[in-house]
């Protein structure tokens, strides 16, 4: 990408569209009001209000970069194309039977999810393909004739193909999909040799359903945000953010929607590993809360954790294995239903619970004024005094603390007889704890110790409660960049261009074929470097081969990392030392007398960006100048303070203020406990540090 290049990041979240204008002068955020109807609205207005603000023409902006929850929207809502499923004769029941796991174990009652395609849109045909790659039943053409037939028939519009080994051998798979583009050209159709080349066909199937399912759509969509931005003078190549934290083209988007399943998210990630890199913080929490839900991310050495798969639309108590399991590159994090709209009640044991429903930005929270009728976190903040009704957003929005204490009697107090502010303190700590229990149990089942990680926050609700997060936690120090209430927008500009390539190659270590690896890594490779290269042509990029390995007799696999070159016989025993490290780093110990073995292979590359200058941390600092006072309720305390607040403009480097604190900025408000102190960084971050840590 070019220097200087006057370049958009735009994230579509559940309740705001953030937007980050990177340009000559420096950079322009703002956040609108998420366009549920027309989501490419809000952006053309969030990019018009962001020149305005850079002063600046749009017809000067050279890139756009989108993330967008629409994918996954579509697949929760379940509001996709009418779609056909073809599998092997035999395996129509695949995406129904799931695994032998179940994610309750006590529950009688237990329900699992429903695929996408219900049985009679799933279609079989009489053919075979071994785990080599050898044909042992070959396609018959009067069988696929009948086929095609009967989906043409149908009137679908869209059909995913998934056969038996298609990753070893795609042959059966493009013989159908040609003969269903030729009876219907403007078919959608997604192959899982394209979409999901892996092993485990139910993951392989469910991937290639859920990308043709939301295929159209997304098709749609894109097409139609690439033409409202050139109609306003925007004549400027989209790309958008994937799930494994790059950037790939919109035709690539187009055509595998489902890489765009955690765009929005994965943004975020990377903008708190450019911090972090910065910073040389080695161990890295990051922690993304906006209006919808919140995101944690275990970052080390500077780089997020990432994984091959990732589950959708988790239907009980968001528990592993209740979801729709997607096998694509993504950024590993926990995601939970809390955030600023997430809405409060009374179970049915009379108890306050919030979440997972929010009332996004349709009605939106209560005090929002736009007919929302329900508690939500943002109302309980507001009436908690960590929010100014006046200059909420910028002053763009504001806020009604009298329908916030009215929803808040009615739906809360009222049924369990509680004051208005320990209702509202209740919503605050039970968000509070549901993220620091989902902190911890990542970092556990990550084999870490949470209290040695530096916490990043970012997105518009984090800074009110990551301080308080803290405190849960045990952590001793939080980062709050610049732009932190579009974080996720902002990392969009800070993300490479990448893609990873995948393919299921089953090598036992003491069997191992070095020619065939080869030949399938450099493969891998040219399929990568022609995706990225629709972006960057002339990029410097850097190559990485993730291997999946296991011991012999063992279900999963755990990612081991190595760099891309050739494989010899010593490349074959430093795979082995390097998994056998990566086992005792994850579960303590290695396992002897077990063969090893390989069954997936990705290879992953991306251009490499400038390194950012380091920062030196200021821990010691001269005293702020007081803007006014806020009193504001403590949790920890259980009381209101009195809190000096100060606009974060006034925070240079080197100037400290000893919390109780409220920092005031346009897009977010950081909250500084009474446990805590605040100095101004040289690079704009905020660093909250705890009074006895500094001491």
């Amino acid at each position: 990408m070019a220097t200087g290049q006057t370049r958009v990041g735009v994230d579509i979240g559940g309740t705001f569209t953030d937007v980050a204008l990177e340009h000559a002068g420096g950079m322009a955020t703002c956040k609108v009001l998420t366009n549920y109807s027309q989501p490419e609205q809000a952006i053309l207005d969030g990019v018009r209000q962001a020149a305005d603000l850079a002063g600046i023409d749009v017809s000067e902006i050279a890139q756009v970069i989108h993330g967008t929850t629409l994918v996954t929207n579509a697949l929760i809502e379940r509001r996709g194309a009418k779609l056909a499923f073809v599998t092997t004769d035999g395996f129509r029941d695949v995406v129904e039977m799931r695994s032998e796991n179940r994610f309750e174990q006590y529950d009688l009652n237990l329900q699992l999810p429903q695929p996408l395609v219900s049985r009679p849109h799933r279609y079989t045909v009489k053919e075979r393909v071994a785990a080599e790659g050898v044909v042992l039943l070959p396609l018959n053409a009067e069988d696929v004739s009948d086929l095609v037939t009967r989906i043409v028939e149908g009137g679908y519009e869209a059909v995913a193909i998934g056969f038996m080994h298609a990753y070893a051998n795609p042959a059966h798979e493009r013989a159908v999909a040609a003969a269903l583009k030729e009876a219907k050209p403007d078919l959608s159709i997604s192959l899982s040799s394209v979409v999901s080349p892996q092993m485990r066909e139910f993951e392989r199937f469910n991937t290639v359903i859920a990308n043709a399912y939301v295929q159209p759509q997304v098709a749609d969509y894109l097409g139609r945000l690439v033409t409202r931005l050139r109609d306003i003078g925007i004549d400027a190549p989209v790309f958008m953010m994937h799930s494994g934290g790059g950037l790939i083209s919109v035709e690539t988007a187009m055509e595998q929607p489902v890489r765009l399943l955690e765009s929005g998210p994965a943004g975020g990630a990377i903008f708190a590993a450019d911090f972090a890199r910065a910073h040389r913080f080695e161990k890295v929490m990051s922690f993304d809360m906006g209006g919808t839900t919140a995101k944690i991310c275990l970052i080390e050495d500077g780089a997020p954790k990432t994984t091959g798969s990732f589950e959708v639309a988790r239907t009980y108590r968001f528990k592993k294995g209740s979801g729709m399991p997607v096998s694509t590159p993504v950024v590993e994090m926990v995601e939970i239903g809390a955030g600023g709209g997430s809405i409060a009640h009374v179970d049915s044991m009379g108890q306050i619970r919030v979440g997972p429903k929010s009332a996004a930005s349709e009605p939106g929270p209560a005090c929002y004024q736009r007919g929302g009728d329900k508690p939500t976190v943002t109302d309980a903040n507001l009436l908690l005094g960590r929010l100014d009704a006046d200059n909420f957003a910028g002053g763009a929005i504001p806020l009604s603390g009298d329908l916030s204490a009215w929803v808040l009697n009615a739906e809360l107090c009222e049924p369990t007889g509680l004051e208005k502010e320990d209702a509202a303190f209740a919503i605050t700590e039970m968000v509070d704890e549901n993220m620091a229990n989902a902190a911890r149990v990542h970092t556990v089942e990550n084999g870490r110790d949470i209290e040695a990680f530096t916490m990043i926050a970012f997105g518009g609700g984090a800074p009110l409660h990551a301080c308080r997060l803290c405190e849960k936690l045990g952590i001793a120090s939080l980062l709050i960049p610049p732009a932190a209430g579009v974080g996720s927008a902002v990392g969009f500009l800070k993300a490479p261009f990448s893609y990873e390539a995948t393919k299921g190659l089953f090598q036992r270590l003491d069997a191992f074929d070095i020619d065939a690896v080869n030949t399938s890594l450099n493969s891998l490779e040219s399929e990568a470097l022609g995706f990225v290269q629709l972006g960057a042509a002339d990029a410097e990029t850097e190559k990485t081969v993730t291997a999946m390995m296991r011991y012999s007799g063992q279900g999963w696999e755990i990612p081991v990392f190595l760099p891309f070159k050739p494989f010899d016989t010593e490349a074959v025993e430093t795979l082995r030392g390097t998994f056998e490290r990566a086992y005792r780093d994850l579960f303590g110990r290695t396992i002897d007398g077990l063969a090893i073995e390989v069954t997936n292979w990705s290879v992953n590359v991306r251009t490499v960006l400038p390194k950012r200058p380091d920062v030196e941390s200021i821990l010691t600092g001269e005293p702020a100048a007081r803007s006014g006072e806020r009193s504001f309720f403590d949790a920890a305390l259980r009381s209101h303070v009195n809190a000096t607040e100060v606009e974060r403009k006034a925070i240079a480097p080197g100037v400290r203020v000893e919390g109780p604190a409220v920092v005031v900025e346009d897009e977010t408000t950081t909250i500084v406990t009474s446990g805590y102190s605040v100095i101004g960084q040289s690079d704009g971050s905020l660093l909250l540090v705890r009074k006895d840590a500094a001491q």
